[in-house]
């Protein structure tokens, strides 16, 4: 979802420092929530550098390609927010964006701040849709298809829906502005046939890691009932 640079070009781009700005900020929010809630911040810590590390590794390793005003990636981040929560999750997809963009795409830097606001803005949504629709009784490791897939639904609608706005506030409504944003959203959202089976695939293999419930590097919620 790395939208494509001069999409918003350098006039327009600092409201891309606002919404980045304000995205970092719900990152703090959720990285508190952690901190306080959920093993403090030796937690926080270990399972960002983990997020870190595995976002890294899904921008760089697992297959991408160009497609219209941006890049269609597999990000998987409704697996990230089931195995590690909100905060060491956004604070992975924040950090490995940026670890991406010093080492291997310098290009992408002048537009991490719209990069960064699309990637996080809707894993905060998706945590609040997680708290609607599994029930507080529910360990994630019983989470079912259907929510796994409103997870990732809603997440990756969001990220389209973020990279539509950009490529329409820098390139306008034009007939190849707007078949360009259609591509990328059809290819975008096919990521949701794939996503939804990753999700129960690292769920059903971190039920057999049951032993280690009490360890700091997963979300308590992995585990255990809502507290």
């Amino acid at each position: 979802m790395h939208i494509e640079p001069g999409i918003v070009d350098a006039s327009k781009i600092v409201l891309s420092y606002a919404t980045a700005a304000a995205a970092i900020g719900l990152t703090a929010k959720m990285a508190l929530d952690t901190i306080r809630r959920d093993g403090g911040v030796s937690a926080l810590v270990l399972r960002s550098v983990a997020t870190v590390a595995l976002v890294f590794c899904f921008f760089e390793v697992l297959p991408h390609y160009p497609v219209g005003v941006s890049e269609v990636h597999l990000i998987l981040g409704s697996t990230l927010y089931l195995i590690f929560g909100a905060g060491p999750a956004a604070i992975g997809l924040a950090g490995g964006l940026l670890l991406q963009g010093l080492l291997f795409a310098p290009f992408d830097l002048p537009q991490y701040g719209i990069n960064v606001t699309t990637l996080l803005v809707p894993l905060w949504g998706l945590s609040h849709l997680a708290r609607r629709i599994i029930p507080a009784d529910t360990p994630y490791v019983q989470v079912k298809y259907w929510q796994a897939l409103a997870l990732s639904t809603a997440y990756q609608g969001g990220i389209v829906g973020w990279v539509a706005f950009w490529a329409l506030y820098g390139g306008g409504f034009g007939a190849e502005n707007l078949a360009s944003i259609g591509s990328f959203g059809a290819a975008y959202m096919t990521v949701i046939i794939v996503e939804p089976l990753a999700d129960l695939a690292v769920l059903a293999a971190a039920k057999t890691l049951s032993r280690y419930a009490t360890s700091p590097i997963f979300y308590n919620r992995l585990h255990h009932p809502a507290v």
